[in-house]
């Protein structure tokens, strides 16, 4: 029974390995920009966290609303239908370009907002000037999401890993030169993070255009390529498919950022305790994202032919993957929790490092456990996105995170000695919450298309 199953885990990790290296690229250069940042001292990594959590609302949005791309075009490329394809391509430019300039615009009308949520004065003027260029990044980024999803559901994953690494190598040389003033540039700090973030994802556009046109299987996708398209049927799919794959997203986030927010209002160590397991744990989430993107496709593909059976039976071996994989991080976390948090930490005050070192040793044993839901739930919205079922996921991910998961953190860190542990609990119970709901509900999808489809 197993065997039937795991056949299928060489294909799985062919598809999930560009998008995981692409992933994780992505946050390692958070990982090195949050190192560097660190070295400034611990107000500016709180305040990097404070900034970075306000843009990603914004980000959340166009990410999850372009994930409805994937699937349509998995469906039409199983269906071998070129036309709908490129017509597909063409809108969803079209849409994630005006969505990137909303979502920067939104992001300026609501930055006031940052003074008046408890957060230290000088944190949040810190974070003034870095959300600024970050901001600005959202339509390069949003842009970039479009040929992602559109290459992705073609089954070819490179394409964005390879865009994705080339601008990442080149956001980590900006950050270098701008932060710290080398080789002549000015010396910027956490400005010069942002303007690092900006002219990355600037180049990341470039470079995926670049791989489509000069692809020989490709380059038909741009012949006759029409901007600023709008074909109402097509605009009307992604869009019932975006919103509610947005709102996941964004509950989803916004979940965690409360949880950042949260940890500001307590203190600044607790703060930068909390971006460091959420940093650590966000590398091996993109394992588990890469599969999500992976079950996406494949489900997507067997829609495509109407093969539910088959289409479960790949599913599984999906879910399989990501329990099997996160059990070994969440051993990895146990046994190197009391040394990781040190990677992130220096000149700073003695007392800080070693009380938000203490801090942070003590959530990743939490992060431990919560990898494995984590993966589970993630797996799950993957997998009814190519199935098109994105309505009531989207309202179980409210259930699970803001009606669930949310008050349980807010009532353990502001009103229990647990502080930060506190919102580490919260997270994990909302997780637990989302992996179980939105596990039951793609299976009971899938058997309803088997038992419909005989």
């Amino acid at each position: 029974m197993i065997k039937n199953f795991k056949k299928e885990f060489p294909y799985n990790y062919k598809l999930a390995y560009p998008v995981i290296i692409g992933l994780v690229g992505h946050t390692l250069v958070q990982f090195v920009d949050n190192a560097m940042v660190g070295r400034l001292g611990t107000a500016e990594l709180a305040a990097i966290s404070l900034g970075n959590s306000f843009v990603f609302l914004a980000m959340s949005l166009g990410i999850g609303f372009s994930t409805a791309i994937t699937p349509l075009i998995a469906e039409s490329n199983a269906q071998r239908n070129f036309i709908k394809s490129k017509s597909i391509l063409e809108n969803s430019v079209t849409i994630c370009l005006i969505l990137g300039f909303l979502l920067t615009i939104g992001v300026f009308a609501l930055k006031p907002l940052l003074n008046s949520m408890g957060q230290s004065p000088d944190v949040v003027k810190l974070a003034y000037p870095y959300i600024n260029w970050v901001a600005i990044s959202l339509i390069p980024l949003v842009l970039f999401q479009s040929f992602k999803q559109f290459t992705d559901g073609l089954s070819l994953t490179k394409i964005s890993m390879i865009s994705t690494i080339i601008a990442n190598i080149i956001n980590v040389l900006l950050n270098y030169l701008l932060i710290y003033g080398k080789f002549g540039f000015p010396k910027l700090e956490l400005v010069g993070a942002g303007i690092g973030t900006l002219i990355s994802r600037i180049f990341m556009v470039l470079i995926i255009i670049y791989l489509i046109k000069n692809s020989s299987n490709l380059k038909k996708y741009f012949e006759n390529f029409k901007f600023l398209k709008f074909t109402k049927t097509i605009i009307s799919k992604i869009f019932n498919l975006g919103y509610p794959s947005a709102l996941q997203v964004l509950f989803e986030v916004g979940f965690f950022i409360s949880g950042i927010w949260v940890c500001g209002i307590i203190g600044t160590n607790e703060q930068a305790a909390n971006q460091i397991a959420l940093n650590l744990s966000t590398i091996t989430f993109m394992v588990a994202l890469g599969l999500s993107v992976t079950a996406t496709i494949r489900v997507g593909n067997q829609k495509g032919i109407n093969d539910f059976s088959n289409l479960k039976r790949i599913a599984i071996s999906i879910f399989l993957m990501v329990i099997l994989i996160e059990m070994f991080f969440a051993l990895v976390f146990i046994s190197l929790s009391d040394f990781l948090p040190w990677l992130y930490l220096e000149n700073v005050s003695r007392e800080d490092i070693i009380e938000t070192a203490n801090i942070s040793s003590k959530l990743l044993l939490i992060v431990a456990l919560f990898q494995i839901f984590d993966g589970i739930q993630i797996v799950a919205q993957g997998a009814l996105r190519g199935i098109q079922d994105v309505k009531i996921p989207s309202f179980i991910c409210f259930l699970s995170y803001i009606i669930i998961g949310l008050p349980v953190m807010v009532y353990m860190a502001l009103y229990t000695e647990l502080k930060a542990v506190g919102v580490w609990i919260g997270f994990l119970i909302g997780l637990i919450s989302a992996s179980i709901f939105l596990s039951m509900r793609f299976f009971y999808m899938c058997n309803l298309h088997i038992k419909n489809t005989k």
